[in-house]
């Protein structure tokens, strides 16, 4: 009698296991699977993680640059489609249109510090003001190589702007092919 409740409760734990174990895989492959493409074209797939394309700069909080590359970033996905290696550009151009649209005062580009880690290579740091044309990253993807690229921006340490200030700074992020010149922009 003990033998056989034994072997019914070993059959009723595994059971519940292999059910945890599929519905677990099934909810990994979904979310891996149903990422939302927001630009495509033959040669490249870009993909804007939690905020989409926009950048913003809401706070006045001037900060070290340790402490600003550890702050949430703005997240994108570049995968190229084709077998041979592409060139490409990630620009930040400015948000005139919310500008115009809500009439705040814009943080000057000179007191802006932004970063941004391309895959695994160490954080590249620049003042907005000094990209020429906006682009932050020329850079080339192997074949059908996928990398990840996060973007931070924050105000310099030594910024002369009184932190009760209303200002802000907002962008845009496009990724550009460097063949055609198409821009990447969200559905």
């Amino acid at each position: 009698m003990l033998k056989k409740e034994i072997i019914k409760n070993i059959i009723y734990i595994g059971l519940i296991l292999t059910f945890a174990c599929i519905t677990t895989y099934k909810i990994y492959t979904r979310f891996q699977t149903t990422r939302d493409v927001d630009y495509n074209s033959k040669s490249l797939d870009v993909v804007y993680h939690d905020n989409g394309n926009k950048i913003s700069l809401e706070k006045v909080t001037p900060m070290t640059d340790s402490v600003g590359i550890s702050t949430k970033g703005y997240g994108l996905s570049v995968k190229n489609n084709l077998t041979v290696p592409i060139k490409y550009k990630i620009k930040i151009i400015d948000d005139s249109d919310l500008e115009k649209e809500n009439e705040y005062d814009v943080i000057p580009k000179e007191e802006i510090k932004v970063s941004i880690k391309e895959g695994k290579k160490i954080n590249k740091i620049y003042y907005l003001n000094e990209l020429e044309d906006g682009i932050l990253l020329d850079s080339e993807l192997n074949a059908l190589e996928n990398v990840d690229i996060v973007i931070r921006l924050w105000i310099q340490k030594d910024s002369t702007i009184p932190l009760t200030t209303d200002m802000e700074y907002h962008g845009i992020i496009q990724v550009i092919e460097n063949e055609n010149e198409s821009v990447a922009k969200t559905k």
